[in-house]
């Protein structure tokens, strides 16, 4: 497989995860494009960093937000690593963060890379703005001092 072919073949298993898995909640193929091992480098808090964290993560992100999904601005990859620019978007319909739902259709930016192995995903990095998102739902957050 040429440098271009595995990073075409890795770019296709991310996309797949973050439309299929993510914005469409179908876990059915979770399995498929995820590995046993897959570790997260940057988990969200209170989440642990493994493949059952990961799933446990995106199933409370569609339960607080039934209609989450992202918008992928741009993807691009060195060998099987690949990055990605995205914008999520849903409603709060469920409690999240302690939040109790709101109604209010939130969107929020990340940057993630992956790692795709045979295949899987097996290793992620990540920065979500997650301080514009809990600003959206109304949580006021004071600084220290």
């Amino acid at each position: 497989m040429t440098r271009s072919a595995e990073s075409e073949a890795a770019i296709a298993v991310v996309r797949r995860n973050t439309e299929e898995v993510q914005g469409k909640g179908n876990f059915a193929i979770f399995d498929e494009v995820f590995s046993e091992d897959f570790l997260d480098h940057t988990p969200q808090p209170n989440m642990v960093p493994d493949k059952e964290g990961v799933r446990g993560l995106y199933a409370g992100l569609r339960k607080a937000f039934p209609d989450f999904h992202a918008v992928i601005h741009w993807q691009t990859a060195d060998g099987n690593l690949v990055t990605t620019f995205k914008t999520y978007y849903g409603t709060h319909k469920g409690t999240f963060l302690g939040i109790e739902p709101t109604g209010k259709t939130i969107q929020f930016e990340t940057v993630d890379a992956m790692r795709v192995v045979d295949g899987k995903i097996t290793e992620h990095w990540g920065v979500a703005n997650l301080y514009s998102l809990v600003g959206q739902l109304g949580l006021q957050l004071q600084p220290k001092g």
